[in-house]
């Protein structure tokens, strides 16, 4: 069992072996999972220490080799402990996208961010991941009535309305399942996307990639949980972008088909997210993610409310959630 005392003596000893100076040591960045980042000096050198305690390094490993493999920019390997979970990686620096996105750098960031994804989704293999499967999918929607309904807000749902989820979360899946999938980073956003000096965009955290539908990580981009864009504007990068994909043969969609897949896979994105970011509030202890539950909460009745087979969905999602500020916490949390 590792203790905070042992993991620091190992995190100590790895950079050390590896000509570091351990003093040097800072936070660099924490994510959502159990990995935490440090920064450290090697000579001139600043180098990042990925320490995951929990999460196995290896698939980070094995995506990353797979992305570099295509000429994506992802950190370099210096050394790894698989054993200890521990590497030691190129450090990208700490422009993510996020905070540099606005009206006038959205089309050359965006265009550098598609540019990576088209790479992504037709140079590298995906069909011997671990499938996006029906199974994976029920599961991520069942987030949100369980952390965010019942845990967040303290509702108990009666039996119609647990009714009016499956049906919405069926045409959902179907709809998902239905399109070509290809590689699926599955976090392709703006906290994931870094602004580098070389070879931009800089990726991270496609640890988790699986084979999945095509418009996953488009939609994750162009609606990303943490900004929001103009429907015309995502709507003309994502029809774009569909275009792109048609031309090489990837999908045989007309602009109406595609906008149905990115419109639902969005969807089904939304509402994980809705129950995750509960999730990581109450069962993490990083209520920080509730501020952007609002926005996250605004795409999926946007887009429910646009189609007539998820009515029924979108008028209970919006009662359930009226007057409620998703921001504050209920309850204690977790130390």
């Amino acid at each position: 069992m590792n203790t905070p005392t042992s993991r620091a003596a190992a995190l100590h000893a790895f950079v050390s072996a590896q000509g570091a100076d351990p003093a040097s040591l800072r936070p660099a960045s924490a994510d959502a999972s159990f990995r935490s980042y440090w920064r450290v000096q090697r000579g001139a050198d600043s180098l990042v220490v990925m320490d995951s305690p929990q999460d196995p390094v290896q698939p980070w490993l094995d995506m990353g080799a797979r992305l570099a493999a295509a000429g994506l920019h992802v950190p370099a390997v210096h050394a790894a402990d698989v054993a200890q979970g521990l590497l030691l990686l190129e450090d990208l620096g700490v422009r993510t996208y996020l905070p540099e996105l606005d009206s006038d750098s959205a089309d050359a960031l965006y265009g550098g961010a598609l540019d990576a994804l088209f790479t992504m989704q037709t140079q590298v293999r995906g069909d011997d991941l671990k499938r996006y499967d029906e199974a994976f999918l029920v599961m991520e929607l069942e987030y949100m009535p369980e952390w965010l309904l019942r845990r967040h807000l303290g509702r108990t749902l009666a039996c119609d309305e647990l009714d009016v989820l499956e049906l919405a979360f069926r045409r959902i899946v179907d709809t998902v399942t239905a399109q070509p999938h290809c590689f699926m980073h599955r976090d392709f956003h703006s906290r994931n996307l870094m602004i580098t000096a070389q070879r931009p965009p800089g990726i991270i955290d496609f640890q988790g990639a699986l084979y999945g539908p095509v418009t996953y990580d488009l939609v994750s981009l162009l609606r990303d949980c943490y900004i929001e864009w103009p429907a015309s504007r995502v709507t003309a990068w994502a029809e774009d972008y569909r275009r792109r994909l048609a031309a090489a043969g990837l999908i045989q969609a007309d602009a109406a088909q595609f906008r149905r897949w990115f419109d639902f896979t969005g969807l089904q994105r939304h509402i994980k997210v809705l129950g995750l970011f509960c999730r990581l509030c109450y069962r993490d202890g990083k209520p920080q993610y509730l501020y952007d539950l609002p926005l996250v909460l605004r795409y999926a009745l946007d887009v429910a409310e646009a189609y007539t087979e998820l009515a029924d969905f979108a008028a209970l999602l919006r009662r359930l959630t009226r007057d409620a500020d998703l921001r504050n916490p209920r309850g204690e949390l977790p130390a």
